[in-house]
């Protein structure tokens, strides 16, 4: 397995936070990799992306002012395999990386996990009252296979309001 670097730069429009890497995404070195993930078509179906991208070309985003991180660094199979003390401490560190970087938005995908990170119990999906420094938060579904409660068309529609918020007037 290899260390799942970062798609990010200062200055991005989004920032997309997934919540720690899967396993073929460790393998691989590419954020979203594995087969049945929807984050790369909802991205493409939203508007955010002029075609679909695949994981390969993750690195792509950064011209397009969209990077990557997660909460957590450490992979596992699935993000239920996550303590909420593992959770906590990747907020604390995703809040240090956004002052870092100052993204003009934060996009955590998972409600849930979001929750723990920030301790936040009643967060619900899209725009949060929270800022960090300048920075915009929102949350999004999971785009996992694993979220079934989320379609597709579902999850581009969650993306392309967040793109409707993140466009320049």
């Amino acid at each position: 397995m290899q260390e799942l670097p970062d798609i990010i730069a200062p200055g991005l429009r989004v920032l997309f936070c997934g919540i720690n890497p899967g396993l073929v995404s460790a393998e691989t070195g590419h954020h979203f990799a594995r087969p049945g993930n929807r984050f790369w078509p909802a991205l493409h179906q939203s508007g955010f992306t002029p075609r679909q991208f695949r994981p390969d070309e993750q690195k792509e985003l950064l011209e397009l002012g969209l990077g990557i991180t997660n909460i957590v660094d450490r992979p596992s199979a699935r993000a239920d395999e996550l303590s909420r003390a593992d959770l906590a401490a990747g907020g604390e560190n995703l809040v240090k990386k956004v002052l870092a970087y100052e993204p003009e938005w934060l996009a955590v995908v998972g409600v849930t996990a979001y929750r723990d990170a920030f301790g936040d119990k009643k967060a619900a999906m899209g725009r949060q009252d929270r800022l960090i420094g300048t920075t915009k938060v929102w949350i999004l579904p999971n785009p996992s296979g694993l979220n079934a409660h989320y379609t597709l068309p579902k999850l581009a529609a969650a993306f392309a309001d967040l793109k409707a918020a993140s466009s320049p007037l």
